[in-house]
Formats: C-alpha cells, structure tokens, sequence
C-alpha cells in the first residue's frame, strides 16, 4: 500500500515579513492599550498629590499670604527674602550635614546586615525580625522614646547611674545634631538594610561556588563578588537615603524642635517656622520650592552620574 507524502511549501520570505509585521502589530495593540489604562490611576495620583501642589505652592512663592487674609502679589519679594536671610544658608548646611553623616553611618551597616540576614540559617531570619522593628515603629513614637530614654533627670542615665549617659545630648548644640542623625539612622537602617537582603538574595550561588573553588575565603567573596553585584542596590538605596533627608520633620521636631537655638533646624523646619509661626506663607513657599528643586536634582544626578539609567543587570557576568 502506497502512502504520498504531503509537502507543506516553505514560507517566502515575503510571507515571513508579513506574519513578524502582524505579530508586532498585534503585540502593539496587546500591550500599549492595557498599559495606558493600568497607568492611569497612578499617573492621575502622582498628577493631583505631587505636581498640582508643585504648581499651588510655586504660584503662592510670587505672592503675600499670611494664612488668613488675603492673597496679594509680591514679584520676586519673597524670593529676595529668602535668599538675603542667613537662616536659610544655616538651615540648608545642617540639612547637608545630617545628609552626609546619615549617609555614612546607614550605608555601611544596612550592607551588613542586609549580606547577615541574606543567609539560609533560621536563626537568622529571628534576627532579621529584631533588626526590622525600628521599621514598624511611627517617626514620632520613636523620637518620644529616645527623648525620655536621654533626659539627663529621669532618663536611661539618672536610672543606671552611668555618668555619661547622665549628660543633656539633646541640649547641648555641640551634640544635639549627631544624636538626631544617630537617632534617624537608627529607624531607617531596616529599611536599606532589606534593601541589601533582597539583592544579595538574587545573586547566583554559583558565583560564590566557583570563587570557593578557586581559593577565595568570605572577606575576598563579599569584596570581589557581592559589592559590585549590588551596584544597583547601592545606587538605589543612596538615593532614597539622601533624597529622604531633605524631608526629615517629624522626628527632628519631636526630639529638639531645631535646637537648642539654631543648631538642629533643617530646611524643612525652617519651612515649617516661617510658615506657621511667622505667617509668612510666601517665603515658605519659596524654601518648599527649593526643597523639592533639591530633590531633583540629587536624583537625576545620581542616576546620571552612575550609570543607573542603562538599568545594566546586576547578574552580568554570571
């Protein structure tokens, strides 16, 4: 019995053209209309939270408003002000300061503990639970806390009987700042620190094999392997830390209220005293502009800078 053979014609290559043509065009309408509609709702968000207020806050930089009565026009008055007072130069130093000891102080130890709490042992995952309570906890119950726990009279120091804890840190404008920074680094070192967990957590073990077998020991790995591989992270992190600086309040507020005198009022306090203790909402708009011009500018420089816009995997190499 004879069977005949049924031969499918090859694809021309104008046929193969047509058919890639359609895919691409269906993956087009697939993937662009969806994609519109799933980011709608955080654009809207970001358009009525972020830029409308940007836009209010610029428009009320030109103007004199003292909260109550009023508005009128004032030109480039308020930005003038802002400019001519020394306060502002003050208060936009501490804020660089606290950024740069922040910075130093949160960056080594979230690695740290972020690279310890990346292991597969159990204990480890009960001290990662610990190291992430700071985590849970409001800015303001924090800065409560530590204020009782330094007050020189009833505080940690007056019931151990240590001299040196005895001492008024937050009253003294030679320490109060670096307790404050101590004190932040303190709650937002979780943060970067699970930062750091997930990205040595998808590094590929098998890098760490190969090294293992080349002779290399653990100080040579974290070195050599897991800090480059947490480039990302690194840039990341640094960014949300030094952006994140320029809004601290709260928690400065609670603990010294930018003092004793001037030593621990930052830009935003002095935002926030301008505004609401002076009544002069025009010049506080003004430093709420700069705030935010700030802020933009330390991020697009640090993705410019580093490279981060390339978005370069962090498994190259593997």
């Amino acid at each position: 019995m004879s069977t005949t053979a049924v031969r499918t014609p090859a694809p021309t290559k104008k046929s193969v053209g047509a058919g890639r043509a359609s895919t691409h065009a269906r993956g087009r309408t697939l993937t662009s209309g969806p994609s519109f509609w799933y980011t709608t709702p955080a654009l809207l968000f970001f358009v009525g939270f972020a830029i409308i207020p940007l836009i209010i806050v610029l428009g009320l930089s030109f103007t004199n408003w003292d909260g109550l009565s009023a508005i009128t026009p004032a030109g480039l008055d308020n930005w003038v002000a802002a400019f001519t007072d020394p306060q502002t130069y003050q208060s936009l130093g501490i804020t660089l300061e606290m950024m740069v000891l922040g910075w130093i102080i949160q960056t080594p130890i979230a690695i740290l503990i972020g690279v310890f709490t990346a292991g597969r042992q159990k204990y480890r995952a009960v001290y990662a639970v610990l190291f992430f309570v700071p985590l849970l906890i409001s800015a303001a119950a924090i800065a409560i806390a530590w204020k009782a726990l330094l007050d020189p009279n009833f505080g940690l120091g007056a019931s151990t009987g240590i001299p040196w804890l005895s001492q008024d840190y937050l009253g003294n404008p030679d320490t109060a700042l670096y307790v404050v920074v101590v004190i932040i680094a303190w709650q937002f070192i979780p943060f970067h620190a699970l930062l750091y967990q997930g990205g040595v957590q998808q590094i590929p073990a098998s890098m760490y094999e190969a090294a293992t077998l080349d002779g290399a020991g653990r100080v040579q790995q974290f070195f050599h392997i897991t800090l480059p591989q947490l480039k990302n992270t690194f840039i990341t992190s640094t960014t949300l830390m030094l952006v994140g600086s320029l809004t601290y309040f709260d928690i400065v507020f609670v603990l010294t209220q930018g003092g004793p005198g001037t030593s621990t009022r930052t830009l935003p306090l002095q935002m926030y005293f301008t505004g609401f203790s002076s009544y002069n909402m025009g010049v506080a708009s003004v430093l709420a502009v700069i705030l935010v011009a700030l802020g933009l500018a330390l991020s697009l420089g640090l993705t410019k800078l580093s490279g981060f816009s390339k978005m370069s995997s962090d498994l190259e190499g593997a």
